[in-house]
């Protein structure tokens, strides 16, 4: 009898704690994969985004918001995690964060522990891009509850893919294709159905809901109708200074990216910029998909979206850079869009300095969670009211050379962001230095640290200081030591 009461006690005690919590928002965590910022916020060139903009109409758009690796698999470790580079140990495409982490609760664990349903479509943690579509990839299996992996045509007709640097795999080339068939053919276009079927089968409950799309990343594959939104004489490589290169040091520009344009000529380039345009327009509609989902079923006012790339992507800039792995504005920055119901700043733009681990806070604050004492950020819900609240910041990237024939041994390179400057050091400083006044200067055609006047020299001291202090957190920084991964 007293086991029976005790029992009846316990349930009412815990129906009590229930309705004081109230109901529990949804989180929808879209990644698209290698999205430039090429937005409606920035031009020269804007894709047609319709969805997008529509999402950024109803949220808030962060346009200073800032990776803190421009490299697929550490970007997305760190975001999971809300932990720095040099806390996952996760600098390139192979190695998985628990190796190093092994007992982090990530991003959509904790949602998982505190009683959401989490569940994944396609590339949310790293996959390698064609050849692991299908598969887990580097997937993190304390994260979730269910995972799909859709694998489309886009996988089967790899033959027909269009690769003018054939010594490189289509992964790493500008290659594209002009598909056949419909967008549900297409991987992304599965991975968009299978997130509706989630979303119907657990409107009733909360959840945790990563929507992870693969496209624009190489190869760029989208159907034939997208490549009509962009006539090829219409598409233009980005302008640049004919000098614009000789201030820069060497180790600035990737070693997977060495000669400018990849030896291609203009007409190519525009090829493959068109078909990396058509991509992120196709990727567009199928996140229009998903976002007319939540309408449908009537969930729309209780399930935060955010949406963003693991980080941002050259498209010819600095006289022919390509892709990612650099620190230059172009790399590090990426589309950041966070809709939170209620949030008095919905609607508006932001153009305070933000980070990508500022995620993982953020959503923990606005569903009423409390994170792990460890994380990188810090929450973003005073900018989502109003966002152009007092916000003293500032953004920390970095990125790993390896060794090669410019470089004689590895090295590191970190760059601080401010609302006016961005200094990057290259091995400390002893691979060369970079200066850059974004309020003259925003595509970064003049290092004013190639002759450090008096007067830049006092602008460097407080950035050099605030780099090592920011970047340095509560985990020691040293020279990349592989020996140690």
């Amino acid at each position: 009898m007293k086991s029976t009461l005790l029992q009846i006690g316990l349930a009412a005690l815990l129906a009590t704690v229930a309705l004081a919590e109230g109901p529990r928002t949804n989180v929808l965590f879209i990644a698209i994969d290698d999205l430039a910022n090429v937005l409606n916020s920035a031009e020269p060139p804007v894709a047609k985004t319709p969805n997008l903009d529509r999402l950024a109409a109803s949220g808030v758009r962060f346009d200073r918001a800032y990776c803190q690796i421009p490299l697929c698999n550490p970007s997305r470790a760190s975001v999971l995690t809300g932990l720095r580079p040099d806390a996952t140990g996760v600098f390139d495409l192979e190695r998985h964060f628990r190796s190093s982490v092994p007992d982090v609760v990530t991003l959509p664990q904790l949602f998982k522990n505190n009683g959401w349903f989490t569940a994944r479509v396609g590339k949310i943690y790293h996959y390698d891009v064609p050849k692991a579509i299908g598969t887990d990839g580097l997937d993190d299996k304390p994260s979730w509850m269910q995972v799909v992996n859709p694998k489309g045509r886009d996988v089967t007709d790899e033959a027909l893919i269009t690769n003018p640097t054939p010594e490189k795999p289509v992964s790493a080339a500008l290659s594209w294709l002009a598909a056949d068939g419909e967008d549900e053919e297409q991987t992304d276009g599965m991975v968009a159905t299978e997130a509706i079927r989630l979303i119907e089968a657990h409107r009733a409950e909360p959840f945790f809901l990563g929507v992870g799309f693969f496209r624009p990343h190489t190869p760029y594959v989208a159907p034939k109708k997208y490549f009509g939104l962009y006539p090829l004489e219409s598409v233009h490589l980005p302008a640049a200074p004919p000098d614009d290169r000789d201030d820069i040091p060497p180790a600035a520009f990737a070693h997977n990216n060495p000669t400018p344009n990849y030896g291609l000529d203009e007409l190519t380039c525009r090829q493959a910029l068109q078909a990396y345009l058509a991509s992120v327009s196709f990727v567009d509609a199928q996140v229009g998909r998903v976002l007319d989902a939540l309408d449908k079923f009537g969930l729309a006012d209780k399930t935060i979206v955010v949406l963003w790339s693991d980080h941002g992507y050259h498209l010819g800039e600095h006289l022919g850079v390509w892709q990612k792995r650099t620190l230059f504005e172009e790399g590090a920055r990426a589309p950041l869009l966070i809709r939170a119901p209620g949030a008095k700043g919905n609607g508006r733009a932001c153009a305070r300095i933000v980070e990508f681990v500022d995620m993982y806070p953020t959503l923990a604050d606005l569903c009423g969670l409390k994170p792990p004492t460890n994380l990188s950020g810090h929450s973003l819900r005073a900018l989502l009211d109003d966002p152009k609240a007092p916000w003293d910041d500032a953004a920390v990237t970095q990125i790993l050379r390896p060794a090669d024939t410019r470089l004689p041994r590895p090295l590191m390179g970190r760059s601080i962001r401010t609302e006016r400057w961005r200094y990057t050091e290259w091995d400390e400083g002893r691979a060369g230095i970079e200066l850059y006044d974004h309020l003259r200067d925003p595509n970064e055609f003049t290092n004013l640290a190639k002759e450090p006047t008096p007067a830049v020299q006092a602008i460097i001291a407080p950035l050099k200081s605030r780099l090592a202090t920011k970047a340095r957190g509560d985990v020691p920084i040293s020279p990349y030591n592989p020996a140690k991964l």
